[in-house]
């Protein structure tokens, strides 16, 4: 606290104020120069209801849903709010896509489950529901010489002459990132919200480290 009353006395140079403030509880945080956007496109969430579940009996309460079992054994349950598509198999596997949130897929997977008991879908016990891929997108303001990152990051893959990105597979947190020279990117691989929050920011603090990132 002292020095950061004390900073209107000094004169501090703008990328050490952009690196070392604000503090959190003695903690750095980091700024970059221009703030990354990130959405969350896609939250896939399974669950297990733990029994055996009658699918023609759901067609029969539920006509409008999506079920063709000599093309593909599961049904597709859609929900207009949140808008989400949930798989549901006769095993009791249900897989839940389309929501924005680690929030709204949980909320996806109860609302189905009420309106299979509406239907008379017995249904016991609470579902038991897991996180297993988050994608989102972002974009850093900023473009980005992709040669050298390939060099410098580690972990990469880059062959622009197949495809125009970059691949680079974080350590930790545990996520691939599909990075483009515009400054745009694609996370995915996050079993939590914050860990795209955190694999965004911590690729940008390298890439601005690295002089990898250029703004206009």
């Amino acid at each position: 606290m002292f020095f950061i009353n004390c900073l209107d006395a000094f004169l501090v140079d703008q990328d050490f104020i952009r690196q070392w403030l604000p503090f959190t509880l003695g903690k750095v945080v980091y700024m970059p120069r221009v703030k990354a956007s990130v959405n969350i496109e896609n939250v896939v969430a399974s669950a297990t209801l733990n029994q055996r579940v009658d699918l023609n009996a759901v067609v029969k309460g539920y006509p409008g849903v999506e079920y063709r079992p000599e093309q593909f054994p599961g049904l597709v349950f859609r929900l207009k709010r949140p808008k989400t598509a949930t798989l549901i198999f006769n095993s009791g596997k249900m897989v839940c896509t389309g929501a924005k949130s680690e929030k709204e897929a949980r909320r996806a997977v109860v609302k189905v489950i009420k309106e299979l008991k509406k239907s008379g879908i017995i249904i016991i016990g609470k579902p038991e529901l897991k996180i297993q891929n988050i994608v989102a997108s972002a974009s850093l303001g900023g473009m980005i010489d992709l040669e050298k990152s390939a060099y410098t990051l580690g972990r990469t893959m880059y062959e622009p002459e197949q495809f125009p990105g970059l691949i680079y597979r974080m350590e930790e947190p545990k996520v691939v990132i599909l990075l483009f020279a515009s400054g745009k990117l694609v996370c995915t691989g996050a079993k939590r919200e914050q860990d795209v929050y955190d694999a965004v920011s911590k690729l940008h603090q390298r890439l601005e480290d690295e002089d990898l990132i250029y703004y206009e």
